[in-house]
């Protein structure tokens, strides 16, 4: 069964900054899409939320001083909370673009205080302006999908999570019973992502 991927929309900036029951995992069907970049402020409606997994980094040193990765707390996320605030429940750094400079990937949701609400992943980028605040330059996944995103890491390049979503309405949120290995990489130009599903059957 098809699944679509996540539209990533990357700046300017980014590309010359170049009832509970058992479940099981079923066999995995694996999804490829190339994402074109486009130009402009990104403005999206995102996130997917639940557990996130701890912050992993990239191990690719460059020479000379290393910058420092975007400080996901400096920066203001377009997700429509209704008014609550939002949760950055995991980060991962690397270099994304290969300019040598980090990148940070942060997992965001609202923070409701309860209940499990949507993930969205975005990417962070840093001018190179003296005092100027990081902020977002793409969207990896978007909350208007439903999902828990986990296991956030960044490791040669590629952007890596686990997502939990549900298939239909009738699915307790408690109990999702879809799985995706989410994996992302910039390359010519583009985000490519590729989805690797696991649908979790009650027996």
């Amino acid at each position: 069964m098809p699944h679509r991927p996540a539209e990533l929309t990357p700046t300017p900036e980014f590309l010359g900054h170049s009832s509970a029951r058992p479940l099981h995992w079923l066999a995995t069907a694996t999804a490829m899409a190339a994402v074109v970049a486009a130009a402009g402020l990104i403005q999206p409606d995102t996130a997917a939320g639940g557990p996130a997994g701890p912050a992993h980094s990239s191990a690719a040193p460059a020479s000379g001083p290393q910058a420092a990765a975007p400080d996901p707390a400096a920066v203001t996320y377009p997700l429509d909370c209704k008014g609550l605030p939002t949760a950055v429940t995991a980060t991962a750094q690397g270099d994304l673009d290969g300019d040598g400079r980090p990148e940070t990937v942060a997992a965001v949701r609202c923070d409701a205080g309860s209940g499990t609400p949507p993930h969205a992943i975005y990417v962070l980028a840093q001018d190179k302006t003296p005092g100027a605040t990081p902020r977002v330059v793409a969207t990896l996944l978007e909350a208007g999908k439903r999902q828990t995103a986990t296991d956030l890491t960044i490791r040669d390049g590629v952007v890596t999570a686990s997502l939990l979503g549900y298939s239909s309405p009738q699915v307790p949120r408690y109990s999702p019973d879809v799985k995706q290995l989410a994996k992302w990489r910039w390359s010519g130009g583009k985000f490519r992502q590729e989805l690797t599903n696991s649908d979790a059957r009650s027996v």
